[in-house]
């Protein structure tokens, strides 16, 4: 079963000027992502304001990034929602219309018990075909639940095709204990400033908001530590991290969104109750991102 690996960029949702989404941009997206060597692609998850979007939003979402990228990178649809009956639609769409496989985030507001957190992922794992490859998404700063190793190995006991997970919380003994949950199981790790420190530990790659607009750090990084290349990762990753604190670390995804049209690519604004950036900040920031590429994007 295909797995993420490398640089996974956690895409974001353009939209055009009414608010609408805009599938012709999703495919400008992808490309933009390919050609600049991303290896695999994350449409549908927090920086995609995935819980902003209609299951019918999502489901078009999904169907214009396979389209666009299939063959070229690795794409796995976040498919986690609300509802545990529009999360197995959403896995069961991603699953017909070719993509290499899905991520799933833990329920969220209502606190679950270990036991309902088995069930829960176990239940949407055997509603796909046994061989389409599940990643696992704890993100529980946001969602208010935590997955625990133990919880993963039970999990996994019973699906076998839940073949990883995306941690987005920086804790290091936590990715440790995930590194050792299986010798074949996959952790990607979600905080882009910890994305040379977690290939060291095991991790597989890291999926990335920041690079849904700068991609190319961390293609660097990865290719610099295949390599063996540490000392050049190391300083990669200093400016990966100096990107990743001007756009908020993706605390607010209007940073985004202003910083891609800056380079070219108007994906629109946010959906409320999201807001924009105001037009002092919106200066502000590009004035900061000419300094940053002046000074990095060289380098890469």
């Amino acid at each position: 079963m295909k797995k993420l690996y490398g640089l996974t960029t956690a895409m974001i949702t353009p939209y055009d000027n009414k608010g609408k989404l805009n599938l012709d941009m999703v495919g400008e997206m992808t490309r933009f992502q390919i050609e600049r060597g991303t290896h695999c692609l994350y449409p549908g998850g927090t920086t995609g304001e995935m819980y902003l979007l209609s299951e019918e939003e999502r489901k078009a979402l999904a169907k214009a990034t396979v389209d666009a990228g299939k063959g070229k990178a690795n794409i796995f649809i976040h498919v986690g929602a609300m509802t545990q009956d529009e999360t197995i639609r959403l896995a069961q769409h991603a699953s017909e219309i070719g993509a290499d496989g899905i991520g799933v985030v833990t329920p969220s507001y209502f606190k679950v018990t270990d036991g309902m957190m088995v069930n829960y992922f176990t239940t949407i794992a055997n509603s796909v075909p046994n061989d389409f490859p599940i990643y696992l998404y704890n993100i529980p700063q946001c969602s208010g639940n935590d997955l625990k190793p133990d919880t993963i190995r039970q999990i996994i006991d019973r699906a076998p095709n839940v073949v990883g997970i995306k941690y987005s919380f920086a804790d290091f003994v936590r990715t440790i204990e995930y590194v050792g949950i299986a010798e074949d199981f996959s952790v990607v790790i979600g905080a882009d400033i910890l994305f040379h420190s977690g290939l060291a530990m095991g991790c597989t790659g890291t999926v990335s908001g920041v690079a849904s607009v700068y991609p190319e750090p961390f293609v660097a990084i990865y290719d610099a530590f295949l390599k063996g290349d540490q000392e050049k990762a190391r300083r990669i990753q200093k400016k990966a991290v100096e990107i990743a604190n001007l756009l908020k670390n993706g605390s607010n995804m209007s940073y985004f969104k202003i910083a891609l049209k800056h380079r070219g690519y108007d994906v629109g604004g946010m959906r409320a109750p999201l807001m924009d950036l105001s037009d002092e900040e919106q200066q502000r920031l590009v004035e900061q991102l000419n300094v940053w590429e002046d000074s990095a994007l060289g380098e890469f």
